[in-house]
């Protein structure tokens, strides 16, 4: 049995959500009052998705989970899903 290729798992793979966007003055940086997006990059458990999943450089990544915490903080995301 032949082993799949790369491009016959592309199909499976999420695309990479971008949450990054550059000011006037072209700096890069991750709003935390965007809750939609940062969800987007949460797991339903709550918890922060890795920069492999997120395709977010280490610049990126540490943007994003200081923004994370930072709409935690402000009551805007929960620190955990709800309970049942």
């Amino acid at each position: 049995m032949a082993r799949p290729n790369k491009e016959q798992f592309q199909s499976f793979n999420k695309p990479k959500t971008k949450v990054t966007r550059m000011n006037e003055k072209g700096k890069i940086y991750v709003d935390y009052k965007d809750t939609e997006s940062l969800k987007k990059l949460m797991s339903g458990n709550g918890k922060m998705q890795s920069r492999k999943r997120t395709g977010a450089s280490a610049m990126e990544q540490r943007m994003i989970s200081r923004a994370v915490k930072r709409a935690r903080f402000m009551a805007l995301l929960p620190y955990t899903a709800t309970a049942n």
